[in-house]
């Protein structure tokens, strides 16, 4: 049996860690993570590597044990290499899991904490609110208008009431709270919930896939089956030709495993998952990968203004009240003892009183903790007046209504405090408090509030209302009529500073900027225009102004607005739908449980780490660790960044692996000897294909990146003329290669040394296109070349390499190369860099127009 005095105070620290002990995490069990053993024996479970396996096995029997054992090593190196990156690739994902857990509000040690739900125990008393997800299962010993979604046990779509007094008390881990405030007291964990017996069933869903990397698949097979093809006409020709039918085999598998570009896809999901981890570090935890790639095709960016566009540092700077407006920074207020019940008691906010200082010692929603911080110097004070009185009934604060309720029970008298939107409550009013006194509200005295509101409002200030009553004081909804007037508090918070400069940033790349908040109008448009999101007041609208718009309307209306004020969530589902009839690509911001449909809708739905609810968290693609806009922006920026870099390494991969294809093609319609032998085509394609590929997967953005207008998003990859780079660039390394061969054959050079050469110019000319590929737009005069340290570092490998095959005569003997002279060093210089020299030439002078 619990006593009572744990779920008051909660548990204790130390007691929490000896449950934790004895009764093990709050988790579910899931499969068994793959072993890197296993990560690497997968590297070798591929028709390609099996191919080369079976050539291996073959020069062994016939003798030709040093190929066989340069095939094994090669197979090894690429299984060494592609293990790394597979292994980081799964941590990675895993330590952002691990960030993306979710959190509950715990009572430990007498102060509401929040936790990790893994170290939830049994005994733990769980604060809950709307938007929440249950943690674990429960028993609720506190419900304040409570339902709860059970659907995703239940099937049942209807919420259901929780209410302690007729003993519908159960919370069950995973259901969501739709409405009100609650305080669960954990009595099962982990397997033993009821979601746990359905945690096998959880464990199945599969993670969605990257649409591109699905495409790259499909192009993959495709090219698989053209080379294969090439491949054996390559191998028969040569067969015909009364070359030895062992060497072309093992040619044209080698030719196959070069030319086919296996690590594509693989490296895809490298370039995303580090893409992933470097946005990370810039407060953006991207939950579903596919978001990645639609991050680049942003048009518009709709955001709430509290805590994303500002500082979410609220702080009261003037009270309507008495008939007057107090500027707090200059003068005292007067006569507002009911004002102060009011905004203090009709308040969700949480106290921690071992805190002295009142900044600190609050914890809440920023707007209410404002109300309370600007009647108490520190927290002995807020705990002796909020001790006066307890709440005996509650309508909880919705987004729809804009208004909260509570019942107050101070020595046996009762009493009703309201605050909410200032329409809102004055439609509720009939009365107003002046100085003590008690006056009917006039239709002139209503004029005038308003007027003091539009004033307010029109200076950034955010206004909340108040009223009250203490007769008829029924305890259901009819409490909320014929109530007295108290006066309004005009809250500022601040643009944050880095976001006037992310909005410029968003209307060079062209996407635009849009604020959704349930602010009025004149306080978002003065918050909107300080940053330049607007410049005009026709840019904006209200929630009453878009109630009376058709979908029709607002679609052609929508493109010139930019600020939507007073809205509720469902109006947030509209203004994305139409956004998206305008074939925008709408990033869409949200923290409470009913922005979950309009973030869902979204392309990309954007949920707040901070504020944000665990279910609007769940629905969305990605999270911002800190609320802020300009995190979104940075999230777009590398989103770009991401999609270029994945379109430079698939030109650098597909165009070298054509060159290579070409050379040997070429030379067999010529009726040439192989300019190449089976092994030097696998050193070619383990020196010049994974590590500089990999390399232009981390390249640093263009300096112009977010001066470029958004790609569609349906463009396929090889859009904007990357085939014909792909195709002209391939083609140009296959002829210079098959020349240099050619030239060396002419000058009476013999075979072995003319097919060095041929290999020093196919592998040089491709380690000068990589350098090419770092930029669509610019060449590479424009480009820093030491801004890339990795790239630079590959290319110094690849070249260490093929110095390592030619002046190591152990290697020499296995890879059948010679030593070069420096004529024939100038030699593999001209054919790899000629084309290289008038490429680049010709990008400079086309940028410079």
């Amino acid at each position: 049996m619990i006593q009572e005095k744990e779920f008051t105070r909660g548990l204790s620290t130390r007691e929490a860690e000896k449950r934790i002990k004895t009764y093990g995490l709050n988790e579910l069990k899931h499969k068994k993570k793959k072993s890197p053993v296993l990560i690497f024996l997968s590297q070798f479970n591929d028709f390609l590597v099996w191919v080369l396996m079976g050539a291996t096995i073959i020069s062994g029997f016939i003798g030709d044990k040093a190929d066989a054992i340069t095939i094994l090593i090669i197979v090894i190196v690429n299984a060494i290499l592609g293990f790394v990156q597979e292994f980081r690739t799964e941590k990675s994902l895993e330590a952002l899991q691990e960030m993306a857990a979710p959190t509950c509000k715990a009572i430990r040690d007498g102060n509401i904490k929040v936790i990790n739900s893994r170290e939830l125990t049994i005994g733990d008393a769980v604060v809950l609110e709307a938007g929440d997800r249950i943690p674990a299962d429960g028993t609720f010993i506190d419900a304040a208008n409570m339902v709860v979604d059970e659907s995703l046990l239940t099937g049942e779509s209807v919420g259901i009431s929780k209410d302690t007094s007729k003993g519908k008390n159960e919370g069950y881990m995973g259901t969501i709270v739709l409405k009100g405030r609650g305080l669960l007291l954990i009595d099962s964990i982990g397997m033993e919930t009821e979601m746990g017996k359905i945690a096998n069933l959880l464990d199945n869903i599969e993670e969605e896939k990257s649409p591109l990397r699905e495409r790259l698949d499909s192009l993959g097979k495709i090219l698989v089956i053209v080379c294969v093809i090439v491949c054996v006409i390559v191998t028969v020709l040569g067969i015909l030709r009364g070359n030895d039918i062992t060497e072309m085999f093992l040619l044209g598998v080698s030719l196959a495993v070069a030319a086919i570009p296996e690590g594509l896809a693989a490296i895809v999901t490298v370039a995303l998952a580090l893409g992933v981890s470097r946005m990370l570090k810039r407060n953006a935890l991207i939950r579903k990968l596919p978001a990645v790639e639609t991050l680049g095709c942003t048009s518009v960016i709709c955001s709430d203004k509290t805590g994303t566009l500002t500082q979410n540092k609220m702080t009261v700077k003037e009270i309507l009240t008495n008939g007057k407006i107090y500027e707090l920074d200059k003068e005292k207020l007067n006569n507002c003892e009911k004002l102060k019940e009011a905004f203090v008691y009709c308040n969700d906010t949480n106290y921690n009183y071992d805190i002295k200082d009142i900044d600190k010692a609050v914890m809440g929603d920023p707007t209410e903790t404002a109300l309370v911080k600007v009647f108490f110097n520190d927290t002995n004070e807020a705990e002796s007046f909020i001790s006066r009185a307890n709440r005996v009934f509650e309508i909880p604060f919705d987004s729809t209504r804009k208004m909260m309720t509570v019942i107050m029970n101070a020595n046996g008298k009762e009493g009703c405090y309201m605050k909410g939107a200032p329409e809102r409550v004055l439609e509720r009013c009939n009365a107003v408090l002046e100085n003590g006194k008690i006056k009917p509200l006039t239709a002139q005295k209503k004029k005038q509030i308003y007027s003091y509101i539009e004033s307010m409002s029109n200076r950034a200030l955010r206004c909340i209302a108040a009223a009250y009553k203490e007769e008829h004081v029924v305890k259901n909804d009819s409490v909320e009529d014929n109530l007295i007037f108290l006066g309004v508090a005009g809250s500022m918070d601040p643009p944050r500073i880095e976001v006037k400069d992310a909005v410029l940033k968003c209307k060079m790349a062209g996407i635009k900027p849009v604020m959704i908040t349930g602010d009025h109008k004149n306080t978002a448009l003065a918050i909107a225009k300080s940053i330049n999101i607007c410049t005009t007041d026709d840019q904006a609208i209200t929630g009453d102004e878009l109630e009376k718009m058709s979908d029709e309307e607002l679609v052609k209306r929508v493109e010139k607005l930019r600020v939507f004020a007073r809205v509720s969530p469902n109006h947030k589902l509209r203004i994305v739908k139409a956004f998206k009839k305008n074939n925008n690509i709408v990033a869409m911001t949200g923290d409470g449980v009913n922005d979950a449909p309009a973030i869902k809708e979204a392309d990309i739905g954007v949920a707040m780490g901070i504020s944000g609810t665990d279910v609007t968290k769940e629905a969305a693609s990605m999270v911002l660790m800190d609320d802020n806009f300009a995190t979104i922006v940075s999230a777009v920026e590398e989103g770009r960044i991401i999609y270029d870099n994945i379109r430079k390494f698939i030109r650098y991969l597909l165009s070298c692996n054509l060159g290579e294809v070409l050379t040997m093609f070429l030379a067999s319609l010529f009726y040439l000897p192989n300019p190449l032998t089976p092994i030097q085509i696998l050193f070619v394609n383990l020196a010049t294909d994974g590590l500089p590929a990999i390399a232009l997967g981390i390249d640093p953005a263009d300096k112009d990146i977010m001066r470029q207008s958004p790609r569609e998003k349906n463009e396929g990859i090889f859009a904007r003329g990357l085939w014909e780079k792909i195709i002209v660039r391939g083609c140009l390394i296959g002829i210079c290669t098959l020349l240099s061969f050619m030239v060396g054959r002419y000058y009476g050079m013999d075979l072995a040394t003319c097919r060095t050469i041929a290999l020093c110019t196919l592998v040089m000319s491709q380690l000068l296109h990589v350098f090419e590929c770092r930029s669509e737009r610019h060449s590479i005069f424009e480009i820093n070349v030491l801004s890339n340290i990795y790239l630079l570092g590959a290319a110094i490998i690849s070249i260490t390499m093929i110095c390592g095959i030619l002046y190591i005569p152990f290697l020499r003997g296995i890879f059948n190369t010679v030593a070069l002279n420096l004529g024939q060093w100038l030699l593999v210089i001209f054919f790899s860099g000629i084309i290289f020299l008038i490429n680049s030439v010709y990008l400079l002078i086309k940028s410079k127009k």
